[in-house]
Protein backbone atom coordinates (compact mmCIF):
# COMPACT_ATOMS: atom_id res chain seq x y z
CA UNK A 1 0.00 0.00 0.00
CA UNK A 2 2.74 2.41 0.52
CA UNK A 3 4.65 2.18 -2.62
CA UNK A 4 1.35 2.61 -4.52
CA UNK A 5 0.25 5.33 -2.43
CA UNK A 6 -3.23 4.18 -2.81
CA UNK A 7 -5.62 6.29 -0.48
CA UNK A 8 -6.69 3.81 2.46
CA UNK A 9 -10.55 4.33 1.74
CA UNK A 10 -9.89 2.93 -2.05
CA UNK A 11 -7.68 -0.21 -0.58
CA UNK A 12 -10.47 -1.30 1.48
CA UNK A 13 -12.19 -2.28 -1.53
CA UNK A 14 -14.74 -4.77 -0.21
CA UNK A 15 -13.83 -7.81 -1.36
CA UNK A 16 -10.95 -9.30 1.32
CA UNK A 17 -13.75 -11.37 3.01
CA UNK A 18 -15.82 -12.23 0.43
CA UNK A 19 -15.33 -14.37 -2.41
CA UNK A 20 -11.56 -14.12 -2.42
CA UNK A 21 -8.89 -15.83 -1.15
CA UNK A 22 -5.83 -14.85 0.36
CA UNK A 23 -2.11 -16.50 0.43
CA UNK A 24 0.51 -15.89 2.26
CA UNK A 25 4.70 -16.53 1.91
CA UNK A 26 6.72 -16.70 4.46
CA UNK A 27 10.16 -16.96 5.31
CA UNK A 28 11.81 -18.00 8.78
CA UNK A 29 7.91 -17.05 9.94
CA UNK A 30 8.04 -13.59 8.39
CA UNK A 31 5.68 -12.70 6.23
CA UNK A 32 7.71 -11.76 3.00
CA UNK A 33 4.40 -11.40 0.29
CA UNK A 34 1.24 -11.74 -0.54
CA UNK A 35 -1.94 -12.45 -3.05
CA UNK A 36 -5.45 -12.40 -2.97
CA UNK A 37 -7.06 -14.44 -5.63
CA UNK A 38 -11.01 -13.37 -6.58
CA UNK A 39 -13.12 -16.74 -7.89
CA UNK A 40 -15.57 -15.87 -10.72
CA UNK A 41 -17.54 -17.90 -12.69
CA UNK A 42 -15.40 -18.76 -15.83
CA UNK A 43 -11.95 -17.55 -14.49
CA UNK A 44 -9.80 -16.55 -11.28
CA UNK A 45 -8.45 -12.99 -10.95
CA UNK A 46 -5.05 -12.26 -9.16
CA UNK A 47 -4.72 -9.10 -7.27
CA UNK A 48 -2.84 -7.49 -4.82
CA UNK A 49 0.58 -9.15 -5.47
CA UNK A 50 2.90 -7.85 -2.90
CA UNK A 51 6.25 -8.25 -2.09
CA UNK A 52 8.34 -6.72 1.30
CA UNK A 53 11.33 -4.62 0.18
CA UNK A 54 13.95 -7.07 1.16
CA UNK A 55 12.43 -10.17 -0.25
CA UNK A 56 12.07 -8.67 -3.96
CA UNK A 57 14.10 -10.27 -6.68
CA UNK A 58 13.98 -13.78 -5.06
CA UNK A 59 11.38 -16.76 -5.44
CA UNK A 60 8.57 -14.98 -3.15
CA UNK A 61 6.56 -13.85 -5.95
CA UNK A 62 7.20 -16.67 -7.72
CA UNK A 63 5.52 -18.97 -4.95
CA UNK A 64 2.64 -17.30 -4.80
CA UNK A 65 2.08 -16.84 -8.27
CA UNK A 66 2.50 -20.83 -8.25
CA UNK A 67 0.54 -21.71 -5.66
CA UNK A 68 -2.33 -19.11 -7.12
CA UNK A 69 -2.27 -21.11 -10.40
CA UNK A 70 -2.55 -24.63 -8.58
CA UNK A 71 -5.16 -23.65 -6.69
CA UNK A 72 -6.92 -22.37 -9.68
CA UNK A 73 -6.38 -25.15 -11.46
CA UNK A 74 -7.76 -27.77 -8.68
CA UNK A 75 -10.67 -25.83 -8.28
CA UNK A 76 -10.85 -26.38 -12.61
CA UNK A 77 -10.38 -22.84 -13.63
CA UNK A 78 -8.87 -22.50 -17.14
CA UNK A 79 -7.95 -19.50 -17.22
CA UNK A 80 -6.54 -16.30 -14.85
CA UNK A 81 -7.14 -12.36 -15.41
CA UNK A 82 -4.36 -10.10 -13.75
CA UNK A 83 -4.42 -5.97 -13.67
CA UNK A 84 -0.92 -4.67 -14.23
CA UNK A 85 0.79 -1.57 -14.65
CA UNK A 86 2.10 -1.63 -18.06
CA UNK A 87 5.70 -1.55 -17.07
CA UNK A 88 5.27 -5.28 -15.51
CA UNK A 89 4.15 -6.58 -18.39
CA UNK A 90 7.85 -8.41 -19.36
CA UNK A 91 7.64 -9.90 -15.66
CA UNK A 92 4.15 -11.51 -15.82
CA UNK A 93 5.06 -12.81 -19.56
CA UNK A 94 7.44 -15.00 -18.08
CA UNK A 95 4.45 -16.44 -15.84
CA UNK A 96 2.79 -17.18 -19.32
CA UNK A 97 0.68 -14.53 -18.99
CA UNK A 98 -0.65 -12.24 -22.14
CA UNK A 99 -1.60 -9.00 -22.81
CA UNK A 100 -5.41 -8.65 -23.87
CA UNK A 101 -5.67 -7.77 -27.27
CA UNK A 102 -8.41 -5.22 -27.85
CA UNK A 103 -8.54 -4.40 -24.37
CA UNK A 104 -7.97 -0.52 -23.57
CA UNK A 105 -5.76 0.26 -20.38
CA UNK A 106 -7.43 2.11 -17.81
CA UNK A 107 -7.09 3.75 -14.60
CA UNK A 108 -7.94 3.76 -11.03
CA UNK A 109 -6.14 4.77 -7.81
CA UNK A 110 -3.86 7.66 -9.71
CA UNK A 111 -2.24 4.40 -11.64
CA UNK A 112 -2.58 3.32 -15.53
CA UNK A 113 -3.87 -0.90 -15.86
CA UNK A 114 -3.56 -3.37 -18.20
CA UNK A 115 -5.36 -6.87 -18.13
CA UNK A 116 -2.96 -9.85 -18.72
CA UNK A 117 -4.90 -13.45 -18.63
CA UNK A 118 -3.16 -16.92 -18.54
CA UNK A 119 -4.55 -20.51 -19.48
CA UNK A 120 -4.44 -22.84 -17.18
CA UNK A 121 -4.42 -26.30 -17.41
CA UNK A 122 -7.03 -27.85 -14.60
CA UNK A 123 -5.63 -31.83 -13.81
CA UNK A 124 -8.02 -34.83 -14.27
CA UNK A 125 -8.57 -35.03 -11.15
CA UNK A 126 -9.78 -31.21 -10.76
CA UNK A 127 -12.47 -30.45 -8.55
CA UNK A 128 -15.76 -30.45 -10.01
CA UNK A 129 -19.58 -30.97 -9.18
CA UNK A 130 -19.36 -34.56 -9.80
CA UNK A 131 -16.63 -35.15 -7.22
CA UNK A 132 -17.46 -37.46 -4.22
CA UNK A 133 -19.14 -35.42 -1.60
CA UNK A 134 -17.18 -35.33 1.69
CA UNK A 135 -14.19 -34.41 -1.29
CA UNK A 136 -16.18 -30.83 -1.81
CA UNK A 137 -16.59 -30.08 1.98
CA UNK A 138 -13.05 -30.47 2.79
CA UNK A 139 -11.08 -27.65 3.44
CA UNK A 140 -9.78 -25.40 0.78
CA UNK A 141 -7.04 -26.27 -1.65
CA UNK A 142 -6.99 -29.55 0.84
CA UNK A 143 -9.38 -31.71 -1.28
CA UNK A 144 -6.90 -34.81 -1.57
CA UNK A 145 -6.79 -35.28 2.32
CA UNK A 146 -9.21 -36.20 4.48
CA UNK A 147 -10.65 -34.08 6.55
CA UNK A 148 -12.12 -33.96 10.01
CA UNK A 149 -15.92 -34.45 8.21
CA UNK A 150 -14.78 -37.78 6.89
CA UNK A 151 -13.89 -38.96 10.27
CA UNK A 152 -16.94 -38.33 11.04
CA UNK A 153 -18.79 -40.06 8.17
CA UNK A 154 -17.71 -43.11 9.62
CA UNK A 155 -19.98 -43.02 12.59
CA UNK A 156 -22.84 -43.18 10.38
CA UNK A 157 -26.00 -42.12 10.74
Amino acid sequence: MEEQQCPLREEFDGNDVAGSTHLLATFDEEAAGVLRVRWFADFAKVERVAVRQRFLGGTVSQALLQSAFSLAEDKGYRRMLLHIEPGLAQYYLRYGFQPREGRPRFHYSDREYMEVIKDLMPPIDAITVDSPALCVVRPEGAWREAGILDLSSARGC
